[in-house]
């Protein structure tokens, strides 16, 4: 690691636990799906979950967004365990997106997203201006706006898991937890929400399973999910290194170097 990295890595270290999972399992049946996995997401951070399909990675995630109570070990939202808070209260801090929702429902793109505000309306605040204000930004942040008024049933796969996103961003949570985010969207769309994801950890916690494993380098830690347990959680340039890539993921790794940036490549290969 540079130096840079090194001081990046610890001011991350420094700052504040909003989200721990401590000794968490969860079976169904009799087949265990998460093995007791201990990990924390801190304040302002981009942490990536990657491992094989059937790694557990979704059942983690769902487990952290108290989705699904653990079968052992405890969620902790901001210190206090989950299954004490209220699920609205969840709700106004952390959001889920999962790979892809689906409703029956006949209602448009506008209707999706608003119903991310639901957590924050009562019988004494009822939708304003302002609630407006907010699904359109969201709508714009996922490049959705043009098509608000267009029927689910009309949608692209990739226009769906847009919608879903922005649906999450109304809700403003202060922690984003994503399910492979970038399934079925274009390269174009890939990018500008992977980069999209990034800028909101600027103001948001956010963690995020993701399968290509060059757009995980965007995160500032990974954790890797094997077999449902967790085999490794650090910086991606202690993570990804060729004989955990050969060993989880049965491919051959190599790093190239982008002469236009200087940017870190992966490139891989059957065994």
């Amino acid at each position: 690691m540079t130096k840079e990295q090194v001081k990046s890595s610890e001011a991350l270290s420094a700052r504040q636990v909003v989200l721990e999972a401590r000794n968490v399992s969860w079976s169904v049946r009799s087949a265990t799906l998460v093995q007791d996995v201990s990990l924390c997401l801190r304040a302002g951070e981009m942490l990536g979950l990657i491992g094989p399909n059937g790694s557990g990675k979704s059942s983690f995630l769902r487990l952290l967004a108290g989705v699904n109570a653990p079968s052992a070990g405890e969620v902790f939202l901001e210190g206090q365990p989950m299954h004490a808070i209220p699920r609205r209260m969840v709700a106004r801090r952390l959001a889920l997106v999962s790979q892809m929702a689906d409703t029956v429902d006949a209602i448009t793109v506008q209707d999706a997203v608003e119903l991310g505000r639901t957590p924050w309306l009562s019988a004494l605040q009822t939708w304003s201006q302002r609630d407006d204000e907010i699904v359109s930004k969201a709508l714009a942040l996922v490049g959705m706006e043009e098509k608000r008024e267009q029927y689910w049933s009309t949608l692209s796969g990739g226009e769906r898991q847009r919608t879903h996103i922005a649906r999450s961003l109304a809700q403003q949570p202060s922690i984003l937890l994503l399910d492979e985010p970038t399934n079925h969207l274009d390269i174009h769309h890939q990018l500008s929400l992977m980069h999209l994801i990034r800028s909101l950890s600027e103001s948001m916690s956010i963690a995020v399973a993701i399968h290509d494993l060059n757009h995980a380098l965007m995160c500032d830690r990974l954790a890797v999910m094997y077999k449902g347990r967790l085999v490794r959680i650090d910086v991606p340039e202690k993570v990804l290194e060729p004989e955990l890539v050969r060993e989880v993921f049965e491919v051959d790794v190599s790093e190239l170097t982008d002469p236009a940036d200087q940017a870190r490549v992966l490139r891989f290969m059957p065994l």
